[in-house]
């Protein structure tokens, strides 16, 4: 499997000649490349995980792609035909296999409503939150693609999540809001908690891939 990082909270992940795409959104450059592109997922409605001309490009490239995602992002992409799925649901699609876990956004603020949010194990191999730090009781994580910063985000419970989930590869995503020195920062912070588990923490800049 190979896990390419784009900007911000997007994922593109590979496997056997089979494209997965996680959280296209506003802060990401979609990726060149959309062959052999099988499904999306989107983790939640907020737009930096997913915009409407993202999915007009996946779905030019490859007509009828599934997009699996909440209730909420199904009211707001009424032209899109979306595949609502629920924490506990396992899906397979095109060669991967999806297990949701999850439920709910962390909380950014009490006047803010908080939002259904997925998180997402594929194929036994690369777990990812979403806008959470929802922990998949039971399953031990390989690969985990951590939050570093978001208007939700303290570090500490991110360093926390991490050392909770206790992967044995870890890297930072959702980094758009930091700047350079503090997503450097926040790295260190997150590599420190990696380690404690006895995992392998990964800086992935956009375009930068891992294979595991």
């Amino acid at each position: 499997m190979r896990i390419t990082k784009y900007e911000h909270a997007a994922l593109r992940v590979d496997e056997a000649n089979a494209t997965l795409l996680i959280d296209p959104g506003s802060f990401t450059t979609p990726p060149d490349d959309l062959s052999g592109i099988v499904a999306v997922v989107i983790t939640h409605e907020h737009p930096d995980h997913w915009t409407s001309s993202h999915l007009d490009r996946v779905l030019r490239a490859a007509p009828g792609t599934p997009i699996f995602s909440t209730a909420g992002v199904a009211g707001a992409a009424p032209g899109y035909e979306i595949t609502v799925v629920s924490p506990g649901d396992e899906v397979t699609v095109g060669g991967f296999t999806l297990q949701f876990f999850g439920g709910r956004h962390a909380v950014i603020h009490e006047s803010m409503p908080v939002v259904d949010n997925l998180a997402v194990l594929v194929n036994d191999e690369l777990y990812y939150p979403g806008d959470s730090y929802a922990i998949p009781e039971g399953i031990e994580v390989r690969t985990l693609a951590a939050p570093l910063g978001a208007p939700w985000l303290k570090i500490g419970e991110a360093m926390d999540f991490v050392l909770a989930v206790a992967p044995r590869r870890c890297f930072g995503t959702h980094d758009m809001t930091l700047s350079t020195v503090g997503r450097d920062m926040h790295r260190q912070r997150l590599q420190w908690a990696t380690e404690q588990g006895g995992g392998t923490f990964f800086e992935l800049d956009p375009t930068e891939s891992l294979d595991v």
